[in-house]
């Protein structure tokens, strides 16, 4: 920084230089005080100040918006821990910086940018340096509601109001404190959706620092503009909605009131809420908060709130019909916190209560599906060993004729066994080995508790060596089941738990990639598949080093083991591109060969009166193109379009549908990608177009067959259209097939309804570039 203060003072104190030259200076001051240790600055704060300062009242309006954002940078530099005794003495500084921010923030005729960064400074100012400005703020924070009220200003303003409520300063806002939440809260109902999340973000920080402060009768204003925002229509908002319902009914001094109005107002909302099949991620976690702040606030009976969020669930609220399953998953999680919320007495009663309804609800498909899920939810947070044989009312669910209650209770299972492992692991682990029609539900069970060590900390388990070890054992020893099912989910408890232990698992599955079983093969490959996640893990580094053993099975004899290459391939592109790019030189000739049909692959199975042609290797094609679409987009500096063209894509538009489709898609991306590659072998794509797009259906045809050839017919015709925005006169065959087929005759209206499409995507793509 010593080297570098004094071209900074003279870019921005020099008369010569230019407004540019200006900005960039202060950019550049920005960008290195945010991104270092602000001990950095403090020899230099003296230095920097009075420059910055100076560019603050420049008359150009871009030298002073980022002369304001530096201002904020400085002011975090110079206290950047709220302590008694600091390190540097900023004291000197806070008036300084105050009086110049306060004259931009008075100023009537500036331009909006400057006008925004001022209130962002003034802030920062009175979140950090408040405690030495306790005179000056009867002057400034008028000013700020005074911008909060204008409609210009309002959003930057609120944001600022949060800054200045999460100071540990604790800064007394008692002359506007009224009136900001007023003024926030009748923002709850304005179109402006930034405006409402801002504003719901700061009331709730208002509302944490200062809730002793505010009347009963803001908090009843702000609760009932609240209930109208809870909807699955904008769930982001939906949490923070939540959250501040939340934060009201914790507050020691009105928690009681709070919750009686929330209960009114915004309880049926939630029950609502808890329903809808589009529930997730943080509004489900804040909806189960809500409902045990609700519970806590003694507003409401603990057995009246269970009563009501398990009857949405069963459809016997307000006449409604049965829910669906995702709404069932989200009453478990609610009803779970909830018990975890009540007495160990009350929470025991109702574990009996719900194992008493699995076992005498037959023929009552959602109470018994609700019962489990929420024993699964409860033992995934709570050790349930004291309830005698719960394991094995379970298991007799296995034997349900109804595949979600079979599912519900596979489900509960493994997460009642991550609640007490040494207990209910075992159990499942011998139960795997010994009960063979049930493989497959409790090899899902075993799933549950490995997925378990690495999702949230709510039933996080910790499994031994000795686990690991049993678990790996049985794990291999399935690996050649004669059911694909079981198969695929053995591969996928194999790669979560790679991910877990990678130094252990990596060898052992590499060294199978030599095993003499092709289902064995194939199980590892898709176990790789399942480590290859979009963020970083640290098993990418055990991965990389290997996975060329995995990936070249796409040439292993066995049509299920390159399937599973190709696949593994495929995900590997689509999620992290640098472990396969250095391969993809020795594979993609492998890979373009799984494209081309294949006879040996083609029987006929004679059915008595009638003989029927089965297609083995039509999915691998079908996932060798898939592949390559995703290598287009991820890898296509890697990848000669040329050579893939002609043949395989040709022989590809001639294949079966399922082939044709992303054969189609395919096309499109390599003429927007590749043009001159494309238009090279223009001509010889002009025939398989043509069947494709002429072809006429039996009369007998079910409509399941009119419908999947309109979606093959419309398919071509995209990428037909993505030929004709490149062709231009470069051939006259395809320009003949545009003239006397695509454009005329019955196509010519569905080829005209695509083109529309085509341009609005692109129009679509424009807009958001700008």
């Amino acid at each position: 920084m010593s080297s570098l203060v004094p071209g900074i003072e003279r870019a921005l104190s020099d008369k010569s230089s230019t407004s540019n030259l200006k900005i960039e200076a202060l950019v550049f001051t920005r960008l290195v005080m945010a991104s270092n240790p602000p001990v950095v600055f403090h020899p230099h704060i003296q230095a920097l100040t009075n420059p910055v300062l100076a560019a603050v009242n420049e008359r150009y309006y871009k030298v002073t918006s980022e002369a304001l954002r530096v201002c904020g940078e400085l002011v975090k530099a110079i206290r950047p821990e709220l302590v008694q005794s600091p390190s540097f003495n900023f004291i000197p500084y806070v008036q300084p910086i105050y009086s110049t921010i306060l004259k931009r923030l008075t100023a009537q005729d500036q331009d909006q940018e400057v006008k925004e960064c001022a209130i962002t400074c003034m802030g920062l100012i009175i979140s950090l340096l408040g405690d030495q400005l306790k005179r000056e703020l009867g002057v400034c924070l008028p000013l700020l509601l005074d911008r909060l009220r204008n409609e210009i200003t309002r959003l930057t303003t609120v944001k600022a109001f949060a800054t200045i409520a999460e100071s540990p300063l604790k800064i007394d806002l008692s002359c506007i404190l009224g009136q900001a939440v007023l003024e926030l809260t009748t923002f709850l109902r304005k179109a402006n959706r930034a405006l409402r999340l801002a504003s719901l973000g700061t009331l709730n920080a208002l509302l944490i620092a200062y809730g002793d402060k505010i009347g009963s009768s803001s908090y009843e204003s702000i609760i009932i503009e609240l209930s109208s925002l809870i909807s699955d229509a904008d769930l982001h908002m939906t949490a923070l909605a939540l959250e501040l319902c939340c934060t009201m009914m914790k507050d020691k001094r009105h928690h009681s009131y709070a919750g009686v109005v929330v209960k009114e107002r915004v309880l049926p909302q939630a029950l609502v809420l808890v329903k809808s099949p589009l529930l997730q991620g943080q509004a489900l976690q804040t909806l189960q908060g809500f409902f045990t702040a609700l519970v806590q606030s003694a507003s409401t009976s603990f057995d009246i709130l269970l009563d009501a969020l398990l009857s949405t669930a069963r459809g016997s609220s307000s006449g409604g019909g049965p829910a669906s399953k995702q709404a069932f998953h989200s009453v478990a999680q609610c009803a779970a916190v909830l018990c975890l919320a009540a007495p160990d007495a009350k929470c025991s009663s109702i574990v009996s209560m719900l194992i008493n309804s699995v076992e005498n609800s037959l023929g009552q498909d959602a109470t018994q599906l609700l019962s489990l899920l929420c024993l699964g939810e409860i033992g995934r947070r709570k050790d349930l060993h004291s309830h005698i044989n719960l394991e094995g009312v379970i298991i007799r669910s296995f034997q349900s004729p109804s595949e979600e209650i079979k599912s519900a209770a596979s489900y509960a299972l493994g997460n009642i066994a991550v609640g007490n492992l040494s207990k209910y692991l075992t159990f499942i682990l011998s139960q795997i080995d010994n009960q063979s029609k049930l493989q497959y539900l409790l090899l899902h069970s075993l799933k549950e508790v490995i997925a378990r060590q690495s999702t949230d900390d709510a039933g996080k388990v910790d499994f031994k060596g000795t686990d690991v070890q049993k678990i790996l054992a049985l794990l291999f020893t399935h690996c050649q089941s004669e059911e694909e099912g079981i198969r695929n989910v053995v591969a996928e408890c194999l790669g979560k738990l790679a991910i877990l232990e990678p130094g252990k698992l990596v060898p052992a599955l590499k060294e199978r990639t030599l095993s003499s079983s092709a289902f064995t093969r194939a199980t590892v490959v898709i176990a790789i598949k399942y480590t290859i996640v979009d963020r970083p893990q640290p098993i990418d580094m055990h991965i990389k080093p290997c996975i060329d053993s995995f990936l070249m099975l796409i040439r292993d004899e066995d049509r299920h083991v390159r399937r599973a290459a190709v696949s593994a391939l495929s995900t590997a592109a689509h999620n992290k591109a640098v472990l396969v790019k250095d391969l993809l030189p020795a594979l993609l000739p492998l890979l373009y060969d799984q494209t081309v049909i294949k006879k040996e692959l083609i029987r006929t199975v004679d059915l008595g009166p009638f003989k029927h042609t089965v297609d083995d290797g039509l999915e691998l094609r079908k996932g060798a193109f898939e592949c390559v679409d995703t290598l287009l987009d991820n890898c296509l500096d890697q990848i000669d379009p040329s050579s893939f063209i002609d043949p395989y894509l040709l022989s590809g538009l001639s294949d079966h549908y399922d082939v044709k489709m992303p054969c189609h898609l395919i096309l499109s991306k390599l003429a927007e990608k590749c043009p001159s590659a494309v238009l090279a072998v223009v001509d010889t794509l002009v025939e398989p177009l043509e069947r494709t797009v002429t072809t006429k259906m039996k009369p007998d045809a079910v409509k399941q067959e009119v419908d999947r050839n309109e979606d093959m017919i419309r398919s071509a015709l995209r990428a037909i259209e993505s030929l004709n925005r490149i062709s231009g006169d470069a051939s006259s065959r395809f320009k003949a097939f545009m003239n006397n087929v695509v454009k005329s005759g019955p196509l010519a209206e569905r080829y005209n309804a695509v083109r529309h499409e085509s341009d609005a995507v692109v129009t679509g793509d424009i807009m958001d570039m700008s």
